[in-house]
Order: C-alpha cells, then structure tokens, then sequence
C-alpha cells in the first residue's frame, strides 16, 4: 500500500469510527429515554461500526497477528450487548408501551445519514483496503436498510399505537448484528492470515550450496 492510499485510508477511518461512535452514543440514549428495540439494536450496530474503524487504524501500523486478535476481541465484544437487545426485547413486550415514534422516525433518520456519509467515504477505499474496508463498506450501506425500516416502523406505531412494530424491527436488527460480529471475526482472520501468508512469500528463499 503506497503512501497516499494509506494516508488516505486512515482519514476514512477516522471520520467512520468517530462518527459511528458519536452516533452510538446518541441513539442508546434516545434508545432508552423512549424504550425502543430497533433504535438500542441499531446503536449497538453503530458501535460495531465504530469497532471496525478503530481496527482499520490500528491495522495500519500494527502486525497481521494482532490485528486478527484485536479483531476477534472486538467481535465478541460486540456480541454481548446485543443479547441485550433481546432482554430489552421481553421488557418492552411484557409492558406493552409502544415508542414515542416523532423520536423514533428522527433518531431512524440522522441514522442513515450518518451510515450513507460512511458508506460514501468506504466507497473509495473498499478496493484498495483489504477484506476489512470491504466488510466496513458493506455493513454501512446494508446499515442503511435498516434505518428506512426503523423510519418506517414510527407512523406505523403512530397509526397502531402498539410495540409491535419496533419490536420486529429490533428483533430483524438484532440477528443482523449477532451475523455482523461473526462477519468481522472472519474478516479479522482472513485479513492476518492473508498477511501472514504475503510475509512468508515475501521472505527470501536460502540458497543451496554446490
């Protein structure tokens, strides 16, 4: 990788785990003033996000190894709020309260913003940047999915005035996410095993004595 190419990755980067990470921290809190599945599911999707742009950073500089560590750390990490997901889940199902869905529909919405301005500052680098910018791309424009179906989910709880809308939606964000971690696992892997394998390539060859 020349020089422009990872310094421009390394801007990529940064603005995706900044914005990924800033906007986990707003919608887990919109998540839970109003009692939404699919908006605490989605921040949970953000901090995965935000995971794979700090690994993209810290893969840069250091060895293929523990990049692949680092990658499977944050893979299980991620794992873990999203069981919480289905606790919230069953919490909200028992009470019955729906959403207040005028925040549902805005926090839906400054979510797909945030995840087109990722998917558009990927696109560039996804060809270039291995298996982990292709995995980050990806995750940003499918994310985009379902921020429409969480923007859909608030006048359908405005007209029904019922849960249930959020819930399908938190629960389908969910599985999403539970297939995300397993997605970066495997990235993280193949991405050292990858690099590992050029190294040895790379390395000369003895020679044979007459």
């Amino acid at each position: 990788m020349n020089v422009a190419v990872e310094g421009s990755l390394r801007r990529a980067a940064r603005w995706v785990a900044a914005l990924n990470l800033g906007y986990f921290v707003i919608e887990i809190a919109v998540a839970l003033a109003i009692g939404s599945v699919s908006l605490f599911a989605d921040s949970i999707d953000f901090l995965e996000d935000a995971s794979i742009g700090i690994l993209l950073l810290v893969g840069l500089s250091w060895s293929a190894p523990a990049r692949a560590r680092l990658g499977m750390a944050l893979a299980g990490i991620i794992l873990v709020p999203s069981l919480a997901t289905l606790v919230m889940a069953w919490v909200r199902w028992s009470s019955g309260t729906p959403p207040q869905p005028v925040a549902l529909g805005l926090a839906g919405l400054g979510a797909l913003v945030v995840n087109a301005a990722c998917a558009w500052l990927l696109a560039a680098q996804r060809a270039e940047g291995g298996s982990l910018v292709r995995a980050a791309f990806l995750s940003a424009r499918n994310d985009v999915l379902a921020n429409i179906a969480i923007i859909a989910a608030a006048p359908l709880t405005a007209a029904t005035r019922s849960p249930w809308p959020d819930l399908v939606v938190g629960l389908a964000i969910a599985a999403l996410n539970a297939s995300a971690a397993w997605e970066v696992f495997e990235a993280a892997r193949d991405e050292g095993r990858v690099e590992v394998a050029l190294g040895e390539r790379a390395e000369p060859k003895g020679t044979m004595n007459v």
